[in-house]
């Protein structure tokens, strides 16, 4: 297995610099050939979320699918895909950021009885507790 940094998934998508969409596109096409996964991290997702947010204005839809392709990808494995997954259905249908409900589930999944916040997106979500 290798790790896989989020800029290299980053030119991947969205093919904003040819030569190193091309050098990440190359590198996963080795790892398949080969067999090896590559690692994406839950802290990868939530960059990638966030800067295909900010520089690219993808949409929420478009970044739920992308992270849904990664969890059915063989290539891939994704950190703690149980936690992701459960935190992707919440995205799908809430206001907050994927980062926020990764966090969420991932403490409910650590045993934390519930997560204190500020944000007012997250007050329905059932791991979340408006502080």
């Amino acid at each position: 297995m290798i790790g896989v940094d989020t800029n290299v998934f980053v030119r991947f998508l969205v093919q904003d610099d040819e030569a190193q969409a091309n050098r990440a596109r190359d590198l996963f096409e080795r790892c398949y050939e080969e067999g090896t996964k590559c690692l994406i991290t839950i802290i990868a997702l939530c960059e990638l979320e966030w800067v295909l947010t900010a520089s690219y204005k993808v949409t929420r839809e478009e970044i739920a699918n992308t992270v849904y392709g990664f969890l059915l990808e063989e290539l891939f494995e994704v950190e703690e895909s149980s936690v992701v997954k459960a935190a992707l259905n919440q995205y799908r249908q809430g206001r907050g950021d994927l980062s926020d409900y990764l966090l969420g589930a991932r403490g409910k999944a650590l045993g934390v009885e519930t997560t204190y916040t500020f944000d007012k997106a997250l007050r329905h979500v059932e791991s979340f507790t408006l502080l």
